[in-house]
């Protein structure tokens, strides 16, 4: 089960979904978090404290990938690989405002975040291929373009007879007399 939150701390124009649970994978620079997105992470995090709404709070936030968790540690107790690579944002007291803001947009499903991965990579490399074959198609035509101009400008065709098609040699055939002097025949 995972909880879905939409915040729009950073402004209407880039909202931002926050999402806690399990299977977490990251999408931002953890480092470069903005503190308004922090702020509602953090009151998401007080709300939804197992020993309750306390009034200050820190939350300690890393990558997953420095948390170490142990079998002899206590239910919840983690600590971490690398203590320097942990952030800590200070809450000192709730606000209600932030927090029904949040409950209001929240929206409880199972998710397949492998499913949900796949997708969005199979769209981007639809995308990926649409633009391959618009330049694809765009490249042949431009060398379409290219061999026709080179046609034109060729010699080869600089003599070829043009406009004689095969109804003005019958009727030159037909107006023709027996006897008539014809440039085109050989002599010998």
């Amino acid at each position: 089960m995972v909880l879905f939150y939409s915040s729009n701390a950073l402004g209407d124009d880039q909202p931002v979904v926050i999402y806690a649970g399990k299977d977490k994978f990251e999408r931002m620079d953890w480092e470069k978090v903005p503190e308004k997105l922090l702020l509602d992470a953090g009151h998401i995090c007080k709300a939804g404290s197992i020993q309750g709404n306390k009034q200050a709070v820190t939350i300690i936030y890393c990558k997953a990938t420095n948390i170490l968790k142990r079998g002899d540690f206590a239910t919840g107790a983690v600590t971490f690989h690398d203590p320097r690579k942990v952030k800590r944002f200070r809450i000192e007291e709730r606000v209600n405002a932030i927090v029904n803001r949040l409950n209001k947009t929240k929206v409880e499903r199972q998710v397949d975040h492998e499913a949900e991965r796949i997708e969005r990579e199979r769209q981007q490399h639809k995308l990926k291929r649409a633009a391959a074959n618009e330049r694809a198609n765009a490249d042949l035509a431009l060398a379409r373009q290219r061999k026709a101009d080179a046609e034109a400008r060729s010699y080869a065709n600089l003599h070829a007879k043009e406009g004689t098609d095969e109804w003005e040699e019958d009727e030159w055939e037909r107006n023709r007399k027996e006897g008539d002097f014809d440039p085109d025949d050989d002599f010998m």
